[in-house]
């Protein structure tokens, strides 16, 4: 069956914040736009839902204005290789389109950083953000013990949502020590919206104790988790009880798709210009590829991109005061909660470090290049393609990916199949 053609003016890859701000914004300057996604509604991570109604009021409005703007949304689609000319070979609902643009807007979002440790493959350990997103999705969590750990502001929210779902939230913790985390917090008096959020999560979670400069050793269990080990800065250790475990070190800027244009990118962010401009003429990107900043910094973002790449209109004063504003807070926040050594001893020889493949902590040596890794050990070629073992390699060992191959996501091989019948390099 051959695949579908699209043509249009600017393609936007992303349905978050940052993709439909570009992509409502560069539809209302008159361009022909195509919005692709891999979810079945726009949205992303932080705006995942079912009904609209349960979204906040800045979501609604953005979702509201991208239906009226006239740019058209492929939801179920996910970009699997691009090619020159700015192509790119998708897949939907399991079948293969091609989307022709002179124009590219890469707002792929982040993914959340899991660090591994002694039983965090057992059921009933989830990443943060996963737990997050599982009540999105709807699953009913009532009842259930509940630990959340990490590090950043992203354990307050959702130990704050998983409380409102009557979830038991017995503790969170925090790995940065406390100094930090309250200089961070006596920083947000120059952000009233910030402080408001924070008091709401928090009072969400009242009954949950907070506690700082503290970490998840292990997780012990049989068929799901029972018990989880947490130590503190001084080597102290005591035994949780609990039925899920949430732990989620931060996120990580997803930059295959930008890697694979050829976009610069520098400390595991793309290289954008006052303009959002990326290394690559016609491709610009936008939100937390370009670093980890929040809703707030990828709507503004997403706006400039939309609005030069469609129009050539530079960016306001507004707008760049803005978006500078929420760059200094990103960096208030790494500051604060920038990961301690202690969390690279946690891992232990016969720990897996790459749960596709099945590899040990113990097969890998620190002298090694991520291609020799891969090489050796298969670590990062399984299904999620280094997506979990990559972010955690780099942490442990500096091991830093340093190709990306196609296919970018799992697809059908039919689908590879179409691509290479095409002359595209897909497969080889």
């Amino acid at each position: 069956m051959p695949d579908e053609v699209i043509d249009a003016d600017i393609a936007v890859i992303g349905a978050g914040p940052a993709g439909i701000a570009a992509a409502t914004c560069a539809a209302e300057a008159g361009s022909r736009v195509v919005l692709v996604d891999e979810a079945p509604r726009p949205g992303g991570q932080i705006w995942r839902h079912i009904e609209r109604t349960t979204l906040p009021t800045a979501a609604q409005r953005w979702l509201g204005r991208l239906d009226r703007s006239g740019a058209r949304v492929l939801q179920g689609t996910g970009v699997v290789d691009v090619q020159p000319g700015f192509v790119l070979a998708a897949e939907r609902d399991g079948d293969p389109v091609t989307v022709s643009a002179a124009t590219v807007i890469i707002a792929t979002g982040a993914r959340e950083r899991l660090l591994p440790f002694p039983g965090w493959t057992l059921p009933g350990v989830v990443g943060a953000g996963g737990a997050q997103a599982l009540l999105k999705s709807g699953t009913n969590l009532r009842g259930k013990r509940v630990i959340v750990a990490g590090t950043g502001p992203l354990l307050l929210a959702v130990a704050g949502a998983l409380a409102r779902a009557g979830v038991r939230v017995t503790e969170v913790i925090e790995q940065a020590p406390a100094r930090r985390v309250y200089t961070f917090a006596a920083s947000l008096w120059r952000s009233p919206a910030r402080i408001a959020q924070a008091m709401i999560e928090r009072t969400s979670s009242r009954s949950a104790r907070y506690i700082t400069g503290s970490w998840v050793q292990r997780a012990t269990g049989d068929d799901t988790v029972r018990e989880v080990v947490v130590t503190d800065a001084r080597g102290r250790q005591r035994v949780e009880p609990c039925d899920l475990l949430c732990v989620g070190y931060g996120l990580v800027p997803v930059t295959e798709l930008a890697r694979r244009f050829g976009c610069a990118v520098e400390n595991g962010r793309v290289v954008v210009d006052a303009q959002q401009r990326t290394s690559i003429a016609g491709v610009w990107c936008a939100g937390e590829p370009t670093g980890i900043g929040g809703v707030d910094a990828s709507l503004v973002e997403g706006e400039i991109a939309g609005r030069v790449a469609s129009a050539g209109e530079p960016p306001s004063g507004r707008l760049r005061a803005l978006r500078d504003s929420h760059h200094r807070f990103a960096a208030r926040i790494d500051r604060a909660f920038a990961l301690r050594d202690e969390l690279r001893a946690i891992v232990e020889s016969d720990t897996i470090v790459c749960r596709c493949e099945d590899v040990p902590f113990s097969s890998i040596s620190a002298e090694w290049s991520a291609r020799e890794t891969k090489l050796r050990t298969r670590a990062g070629m399984g299904p999620c393609q280094g997506r979990i073992c990559g972010a955690a390699l780099e942490f442990l060992l500096a091991c830093n990916s340093d190709t990306i191959r196609p296919p970018v996501m799992p697809a059908r091989i039919s689908t590879l199949m179409e691509i290479n019948s095409h002359g595209m390099d897909a497969v080889k």
